[in-house]
Order: C-alpha cells, then structure tokens, then sequence
C-alpha cells in the first residue's frame, strides 16, 4: 500500500475516533471509549468486507452489521454518517436528544440502517444468530443454479459484557451447532467494564469456549494501529462459510485519551481538555467540532457509488430470476411486501362440537393447517414441541445441512429462542414463532421487551398457561405472567377459551405487522362454546353466554362475569348456578384479547359491558387480580402461587370453582344491591393508554 493511501486510511481511522469521541461530548452523556477503540474495525468493515448501499438501507441482499454493545453508537451514528445513510452532521450534534435520530442506543426504525435494537447487552449478538439462520434459509429456499440471490453476511460487533451474559452462551451455542458460517463475530477484548478491570470478575478463555462451541476463532494483538493484521484477520474471517467465526481483538477503550485504557473513559464523555488534546494527536484543529476532511468525504462517498451498483447488479438478477422462476420471484415479492395468502384463513379447520380438546390442541392444528400455505412462518420450541405442539409436519428441521427447514430445535435455550426470533423478525420476509410453557416466558422477558420496541412480528405460543396445568406445581404455573403481558406496551396477550377463539388469535397475531403477540394456551380441555366465533373473538370480548331466569325484569342484566381461557367454562357454569338460586340475569363475557377489545369504539365497548346500565361486573381468571379493576367491580383470581395436584382440585381449593365463582359473585351483587350505585367503569376522564394533553405523550398499545 502507497504511502499516500495509508495516510488516508490513517485519517478514515481518526476521523471515525474523533467524531465518535465529539456526539457524547456535545449531549454530555455517552460512551466514548468503546467507539474511539473501534474505529479501526468499523473503518476496515464499512470499507473492505461489508456489502450494503446507503441509498437503500432495506436492500434485501446487504450484509446485516449488528452492535451489540448498544453503548458504543457513536460508533455505529459515525459510519452511517460517512458512508451516506440518512444520518446528518446535525444529527450527529442531536446525540441522545429527544426525537432525535440518534438516541442513546441504537433503534431500528428510528435510525435508517439500524438492523436491531440494542443495548441490553448480549441481546445483539443473539439477534445476530437470528439474522444468519434467516439469511441461509432464504439461500437455501431460493437461490437456483446461476442465480444466487442470496449470500449476505452477519458481522456483530460486542464486548465482554455482551459474552458475560448468559443469553449470548445459549445462542453462540446454537450457532455452532448449526454451522452458521455466514455469521461473524467481532469480540472486543478491551480489559475494562463499567467496575474496572475485567479481571475483577471475568477470566475464562473467551477464544476456547467458543472453539467449544464449534467456532473458528481467530485473534488480532494490536488492533488498535496494526490494520493490516486486523485486515488480514477479517479477509480470514469472510472466507470462512463452513462454520461460525469467533475474530477476538485486542483494543485500548479510549485510545489516544488521557485516561485511555480505564474505566473513566468507558461511559463519561471526555472533558474538554482531553477532547482537544486528543484531537490535535489525530490531526485535527481542537477548535473546529464535527470537522470531516475533504479527503476522507470522497473516499466514504465512493462506497455509496460502490453500493449503489452492487444493489444495481443484484437489481438485475432478480430481473432475470422473475423469467426463470416466475412463481418463486412471486412469492419472494409477496414476502417482501407482507402481504399474506389471500386464501390463508380458509384452511383453518372446524372442531367438533362434542369434543373437548385443550386450546394448545386447537394451537396445534391450526398452525399446522396454516404452515404449508404460508411458507414465511418458520420456528420451534424450548425442546417442548411434544407439549406446545408447534412443530410443522409439513417442514423438517433447519440444521447445518437442512437450512431449507423451518423447524428450530432451540434446546432448553428460552432468552436466546426470543431474541434469535427478533433477529428472524428484523431480517425480514419471515414470520417467526417460538414456543415454551408459558411460566418460562420470564426466562426470555428481556427478549420479549425488545420485540415491542422493536415493533417486530412475533408470535410467542405459550402453552400451560396457568394452575390448570395440574401437577407439575407452582413451580410451572404462572400466576403473574397473563397480567406481566398485559402491562406491556406494544404486545398482545391472546387467550382464547375455544377452538374458534384460538384461530382468532392466529388470525390477529399473523396481521399484526408491527408488534408481537402472546398466545396464552391451556393443557386442560376446554369445552366447545355455542356462541363462539372468529368475528367475535376478533373483537377481543363478547357475550358468549346469557343467563335469564329473573322473569320479574326480564330486561335487566344483574351482572356481567367476564372471563378468560379456561375459566370462560367455570364462568358459564358458575352464571347458570346463580341464574337459578337467585333467579338473576347474567351475561358472561369473554375476553381474549384485552389490546383488541381496546381498539373497539366506545359504542361496542360500551355496549358489551352495559356501560350507564348500573351492572356490577366481575372478573374470573386463574391469575393475578391485579389490574382487572381496568374492567370488573371486583374479581375472583390469585393472590399467591398455585399447588401440586390435579387441576380440578387446586382450582377448588383455590375458589376458581364453580362455587367459588358463585359465592363472590352473591357478594357483589349483595354488596352493590345495599350500598349502590354501581360506577360505570366504561367512562374515564382518559383512557389507560392516553396521553392527549401531555407534551411528547404516545401510546404503547
């Protein structure tokens, strides 16, 4: 390499340094060291070894850059400055502003060229696995002799935080097992958390665990001014397909400031006098701020040319691919759209009337009804597909040497199967679902969190949904989890008490394009409700049961049971009971889906819940009572885990009989007869969701 062009490299590398080093120091908040330690990876990444075209950060063939140590985007906002995304000088000066388009991690959707969400650390990596298990699977479905549309790369960038965290032990080991050579891992081993010295607390060997994961490892001394070993480590690390790369480097956090190489430049900005003098060591005026040379802007504006051609090219192929493949350039086409089968919901199949069948039964046939028509769903469970009944029959399993498949075998890995969906999600073109016993969505909570700020298209079918599941005990069954869900924004909690029920969810989760979705599933057997139906259940509540032996006001409803999931049959039961010991009205209403029900006009919701009318309502369901008040006068529900034993017992012992309903329900009635009057819950000075008159407001559901 000439001199001249070293120097040039010399200044892309510095140039990155300062600018990264200058967005924390502007917001006087931040994360300048990584990024300043980095910036010799970032440069030979965006410049040498990563396929992308600024003009259109959604070209489909581009390779996918993760940051998972979220806390170093200066870095990340640098280089889609430089190389021509939608990122400007201003924008770079907004670091960390309200409404910015540089917030204090990274977001996909806020910042054009963001893949995934990051931040909590470990959940980028692992996102990572996600996006690399759907870049092969696309290969594998549609790549064709002289037609390889896809071969797209993942390079994730983290740190030892990101490899201390558990979630990044499951899904590096699921990446090994499935010789995921497209996926690139960049480890930056700068000896410093937030505490101090990593040594304080982390002294495994990094590069062997991960060999034992069946990764190629390679490892670079001098990354901070060595770039040609850097470059030569990277050149190794794209060449390798037949299994994942592991590329450890070794960087000082904060290089070239003052307190280079400590804690005190991992999260605090540089203080002004460590700012200047750091950017007269790079070459640059300390009294100028955001300075790019002419030079370094012409060689990052070649990669946008380069970019825009190699979409170009890629444009082309397709072209010819549509006369090849016609009905595979179609459904690719459909895909990307999100478009889905027009004719998808008429293969959901009917239930017998006369046969009670656990809703994680109707689960099962339905996706398996709905898989072969809409090749797009593709996922798997915590080795619990006997339970959940989530594997597609008409698929195989997606291993190293079947990518094509659309069943994952995640292993008992839940926090690494949720954040590997965002990252199937994030990639687009792909549907994906992942399944466990509904308890054990706490063990993958802070994936699920970063679905809903993701907005990515989900579908978490958690089955055993609550103490119905019987004898495996409370350690198995949720209590809080319906409501946790619930109480997140941005997700829908599904739980339907029939087969009807059931395919409304599927239809409602598979439209749902911009956030994820829980369906909440019984082990129990439910019984086939008479007046159920996917139109109503598409509503999120309606009444599925009237009760009127109260011939004195024939007119006059005396309560409203709602209800959810299995405890919709326990409600009815209990409604038919009290109808005739008390000679009452009753109207039993069940909820599947409170985030729909919401979305309703207030004239429906008004009217199923006989808003203005003076009726007491009441709530019944196995869970948590927190936060029903939202709807019901009172409620029957739990306020402590549940017990070992069959369902049928623990849910007498428990008062979610029959009885038990029947007795609260006298209560309230009893209660509001002598004390009146009934409020009307339907009316609010403002929803639970709105945020009309508070400055920046917005609603999560």
């Amino acid at each position: 390499m000439a001199s001249t062009d070293r120097e040039l490299r010399q200044r892309c590398v510095n140039t990155i340094r300062v600018l990264s080093a200058e967005q924390p120091s502007a917001a006087k908040a931040g994360h300048p060291g990584a990024p300043i330690g980095l910036a010799p990876v970032a440069y030979l990444l965006w410049s040498q070894f990563m396929k992308y075209n600024p003009a259109n950060s959604q070209w489909l063939n581009r390779d996918r850059f993760v940051l998972s140590n979220g806390h170093a985007c200066a870095l990340l906002y640098s280089m889609l400055h430089l190389t021509g995304y939608d990122l400007s000088l201003n924008d770079l000066k907004n670091f960390r502003q309200v409404h910015s388009k540089t917030p204090g991690h990274p977001e996909v959707h806020v910042t054009e060229g963001v893949e995934v969400t990051t931040g909590p650390l470990g959940q980028g990596l692992s996102n990572g696995v996600g996006l690399a298990i759907a870049a092969k699977h696309l290969a594998a479905t549609f790549n064709k002799p002289n037609f390889e549309l896809f071969n797209s790369n993942v390079w994730v960038l983290c740190g030892d935080g990101c490899l201390q965290e558990g979630i990044t032990s499951e899904a590096s080991s699921l990446a090994g097992h499935l010789r995921l050579g497209n996926l690139k891992i960049i480890y930056d081993d700068n000896l410093i958390t937030i505490d101090g010295e990593t040594s304080l607390s982390f002294s495994e060997d990094v590069v062997k665990r991960y060999e034992s994961y069946g990764f190629h490892t390679i490892t670079v001394d001098k990354a901070d001014e060595d770039l040609d070993a850097l470059s030569k480590a990277l050149q190794q690390a794209a060449e390798i397909y037949d299994k994942p790369v592991l590329v450890k480097v070794r960087t000082t956090i904060g290089f070239g400031s003052l307190n280079q190489g400590t804690e005190k430049v991992h999260g605090s900005p540089l203080k002004d006098d460590d700012l200047a003098q750091l950017k007269t060591k790079f070459g640059f005026d300390p009294k100028k701020s955001f300075d790019v040379p002419e030079d370094v802007s012409k060689f990052f504006s070649a990669l946008k040319q380069r970019g825009a051609q190699l979409e170009s090219n890629w444009n082309t192929l397709f072209e010819a691919y549509s006369n090849s493949f016609p009905d595979l350039h179609s459904e690719l086409k459909r895909r990307l759209n999100r478009t889905l089968p027009a004719d998808l919901f008429n293969h959901i199949p009917k239930f017998p009337s006369d046969k009670p069948m656990a809703t994680r039964q109707h689960s099962g046939q339905i996706i398996n009804a709905l898989a072969p028509h809409i090749p797009e769903l593709i996922g798997g469970s915590a080795d619990l597909n006997p339970s959940t009944l989530t594997y597609l029959s008409c698929s195989k399993d997606y291993q190293g040497d079947t990518p094509e498949g659309r069943n994952i075998r995640y292993g008992v890995r839940e926090h690494a199967m949720a954040a590997i969906s965002n990252g199937i999600a994030g990639f687009g073109t792909f549907i994906p679902f992942n399944s466990t016993f509904l308890n054990f969505i706490g063990y993958a909570w802070g994936s699920v969190i970063l679905s809903c700020l993701s907005h990515f298209q989900v579908i978490y079918i958690m089955t055993h949904d609550s103490i119905g599941l019987g004898e495996d005990g409370p350690t198995h069954q949720p209590v809080e989890k319906l409501m946790m869900c619930r109480m997140m924004p941005n997700l829908y909690l599904f739980r339907p008490a029939d087969g009807q029920e059931t395919a409304a969810a599927y239809i409602a989760a598979l439209k749902r394009t911009k956030g994820p979705s829980v369906l909440a599933l019984s082990r129990s057997s439910v019984k086939y409700l008479n007046n159920s139906s996917i139109e109503k259940a598409g509503k999120g509540a309606y009444v599925v049961h009237t009760v009127k032996n109260n011939t004195k006001a024939a007119d006059k409803v005396d309560l409203i049971i709602i209800a959810t999931g299995t405890e919709v049959g326990i409600a009815i039961d209990a409604a038919d009971k009290l109808g005739k010991e008390e000679s009452r009205n009753i109207e039993v209403v069940s909820m599947p889906c409170w985030e729909l029900f919401e979305e309703q006009s207030e004239e429906y919701r008004r009217e199923i819940l006989r808003g203005g009318q003076g009726v007491p309502i009441m709530s019944v369901e196995a869970g948590v009572k927190n936060g029903w008040e939202k709807y019901a006068h009172g409620s029957v529900g739990l306020d402590r885990f549940g017990l070992s034993g069959p369902a049928d017992k623990i849910y007498k012992e428990l008062g979610l009989d029959a009885d038990g309903v029947v007795a609260r329900a006298k209560r309230l009635i009893h209660f509001y007869e002598k004390n009146g009057p009934v409020p009307d819950l339907t009316k609010r000075p403002f929803g639970t969701s709105d945020t009309s008159g508070v400055s920046g407001g917005s609603s999560g559901k």
